[in-house]
């Protein structure tokens, strides 16, 4: 693991390209367990893969694409359902993040 620097997050993709894809790992193989893994999977590869994660004042934050109803396709899912996943999600992308970096709360 590379030692976090917040100044270098902001070129996250040079510098921290395999801590990331750890971090959306896991967190997919956590949702995974959790949920239905067709559901899961159709977040993963239409909505979070154009998601991005940022880092200020000692918080990540996960930028999600806009309108990810519409990104959705081939799965049936209830509008609330989906929010409901996609925020729980979000969280596990959040903790992974922490875990990863070594940011884990106290």
């Amino acid at each position: 693991m590379a030692e976090f620097d917040p100044e270098r997050f902001e070129d996250k993709y040079v510098h921290y390209m395999t801590e990331l894809q750890d971090a959306y790992r896991r967190a997919f193989d956590v949702m995974n367990e959790e949920y239905d893994s067709t559901l899961v999977h159709a977040i993963d590869q239409q909505i979070l893969n154009e998601s991005e994660p940022f880092y200020r004042d000692g918080e990540f934050r996960i930028e999600l694409p806009p309108n990810p109803h519409d990104r959705l396709h081939g799965v049936v899912v209830e509008p609330d359902r989906l929010d409901a996943v996609l925020d729980r999600y979000v969280e596990e992308l959040r903790a992974q993040l922490r875990r990863v970096f070594g940011l884990q709360e106290r």
